[in-house]
């Protein structure tokens, strides 16, 4: 399906053709049936409070209450997820965003109200939870589910204790909304001129474009803009983001947690060593990335690269569109060694209303993939005829198969993949496409336009998220040494890190001391690792399914299909990724490696 010639100008939602609309009728035939839902929704929550003080009194009230949380959970993903898209069909409709409102409002309201399962579940001793479990089948459903609680009953408080904790959880939260407000709402930033000599106002949306500029004075001028309007607040950062880590601390240390980095992996069940491994294995492989900055010199002719040249392309952009119609042909192809049944449900959702394809008046930007467990996959792009729009098609609807075979397989309490497996389904899209781009294409610049899209991949997820792993470890472990935490200290710590992890090519300028001042991740801590985990967890899948073929791809659809129903670790290992061990991270440099040889020959000519 080509994109209408009316459509080159955006349109209105009511113009878009129907055909290029996702259709959420799939979730609601009709807004009128939401609001039923959300009546029923509100009516069961007391329902929900009467088996407050006697959860655990017996294995029938234990598995009544349970199976109550799960009706009301999943009637208010429902709920959410059915207006949430709404609104981001069209932001400006008020209609959509009223309903928006009022669905995120009745979501606090469970949240408040299921607050006290977890506490009663654990005021049961784990003998009588086994005895329910084994007395009663019906509860066995739930056994992972009460496990996964259960284990960190040495890290849970009294409930008294816990209310405590919850309300001083406000103070930590509170930070993180100070720097989202300083970084988004009151910091400003000075104008340049650009390419064209207009002068422009510098924004963070538009700073990775000035960065990617072919004009190395309008590179600099950005980088430096940037970096000046977050050198004036350095000190308010710097306060900020100590207190983030202090708050990190205080939740390890009253939790009875080693350590903050074992209190945040404990969440997923994931062993320390995971982040060691990964930390150990990209620093053991540091010689790529400054092979790979050696070649940017080259390849743009810079006497000195500087911090600002690293996002320059050192491929011209080529002529190589790509229709909508072209893509979906193209990914499906691609990902045909995932099997047919998985290019059969596939293409399905690609002609039957999974995709919002085009952009329109007031339609959310950017692209994602979403849903609700009563239905299936959703996903919203803004399509533009290009290379890049086609790897954000893989990646996407990776997103939604992962999640169409979970729902598929699973039932509701387990329906959801963790955060620390929710960029494997996707990048290993994006990778199998690589690889049969890569297979069919000769011609040389195209060949290179790819090997410098798969580096960037690599130089951006796998090294520059560990790079800021080693940053937050480092500052969270200077703290639980006693030492202070300073701007200064952190401009130490990440200067030292950029000179290790880019080399002696690299010229360090002094702005680039505070780049850690602008990294909102940084106030989720020990978050940012699962990118280049997951990422390393992808490479090492595709490779895998591409080396052994069928009993490869059985796993790995095994994979796609387990939800929550193990652990994260559990379910890739299963899968033949062992994240416990550096191999993973090793199989996906060797990617890079290989990419890295084959595009200094092409510069080497």
């Amino acid at each position: 399906m080509s994109i209408p010639r009316n459509l080159t100008e955006i349109p209105e939602r009511k113009e878009v053709p129907a055909e290029l609309k996702w259709r959420l009728e799939d979730i609601y035939a009709s807004d009128e049936l939401w609001e039923t839902d959300m009546a029923k929704l509100q009516k069961k929550l007391p329902e929900l409070a009467s088996f407050q003080g006697r959860l655990g009194a017996s294995a029938q009230n234990l598995l009544e209450g349970l199976n109550l949380l799960n009706e009301i959970d999943e009637m208010t993903a429902k709920v959410s997820v059915y207006a949430r898209m709404r609104k981001d069909e069209d932001n400006t409709d008020p209609k959509y965003q009223a309903m928006y409102e009022r669905a995120a409002s009745l979501a606090v309201q469970v949240m408040s109200s299921a607050a006290f399962i977890r506490p009663e579940l654990l005021a049961v001793e784990e003998d009588v939870l086994e005895k329910y479990l084994a007395g009663n089948p019906e509860l066995e459903l739930y056994r992972q589910f009460i496990h996964n609680i259960s284990r960190m009953r040495a890290n849970t408080l009294s409930a008294s204790e816990e209310r405590i904790v919850a309300m001083a959880g406000e103070v930590g939260l509170a930070i993180s909304a100070i720097f989202t407000m300083l970084n988004n709402a009151d910091l400003k930033f000075a104008s340049i001129v650009d390419e064209d000599g207009n002068t422009v106002e510098l924004t963070k949306g538009r700073y990775i474009k000035f960065m990617q500029s072919p004009d190395r004075r309008v590179r600099k001028d950005a980088y430096d803009a940037m970096y000046s309007s977050y050198g004036a607040l350095l000190n308010t950062i710097g306060s900020t983001y100590s207190a983030s880590v202090k708050s990190d601390a205080f939740n390890a240390r009253v939790r009875n947690y080693g350590s903050c980095l074992e209190a945040a992996l404990d969440q997923n069940n994931i062993p320390v060593d995971v982040y060691s491994n990964l930390l150990e294995a990209v620093r053991s492989r540091l010689d790529l990335m400054h092979r790979y900055i050696a070649l940017r010199k080259k390849a743009l002719d810079l006497d000195k690269v500087h911090m600002y040249d690293i996002y320059a392309p050192i491929v011209p952009d080529i002529d190589w569109p790509v229709t909508y119609a072209e893509a979906k042909k193209t990914v499906c192809e691609g990902l045909a060694p995932l099997g047919d049944e998985y290019v059969a449900v596939l293409k399905k959702g690609l002609e039957s209303g999974w995709v919002d394809v085009v952009e329109n008046r007031g339609k959310t930007s950017g692209a994602y993939s979403w849903g609700e467990y009563g239905s299936h996959p959703f996903v919203l792009l803004n399509w533009q005829d290009n290379m890049d729009n086609m790897f954000t098609l893989a990646h996407e609807m990776g997103h939604a198969m992962h999640s169409h075979y979970s729902w598929a397989t699973q039932p509701y309490v387990y329906s959801d993949y963790s955060i620390f497996l929710a960029e494997v389904a996707s990048t290993a899209n994006e990778v199998l496409l690589m690889k049969h781009l890569l297979g069919l294409t000769q011609d040389r610049a195209r060949r290179m336009y790819l090997l410098n899209h798969l580096l960037e991949q690599f130089k951006g997820t796998l090294y520059r998220q560990t790079l800021f792993a080693e940053f937050e470890k480092a500052t969270h472990e200077m703290f639980e040494a006693g030492k202070a935490l300073t701007p200064d200290v952190f401009n130490d710590v990440y200067t030292k890190l950029n000179q290790d992890y880019y080399g002696d090519e690299i010229v360090l300028d002094d702005k680039i001391a505070i780049e850690w001042a602008r990294i909102p991740h940084f106030y989720r801590a020990f978050y940012v690792y699962q990118y280049a985990t997951g990422f390393s967890a992808a490479v090492a899948l595709a490779e895998g399914i591409l080396e052994h073929g069928a009993p490869a791809t059985k796993r790995y659809i095994q994979f796609l299909s387990g939800g929550s129903s193990k652990y994260p670790i559990d379910l890739l290992a299963h899968a033949g990724v062992d994240m416990t061990s550096p191999d993973p991270i090793h199989r996906a440099l060797d990617v890079f490696e290989k990419a890295l040889e084959e595009m200094e020959t092409y510069f080497g000519d």
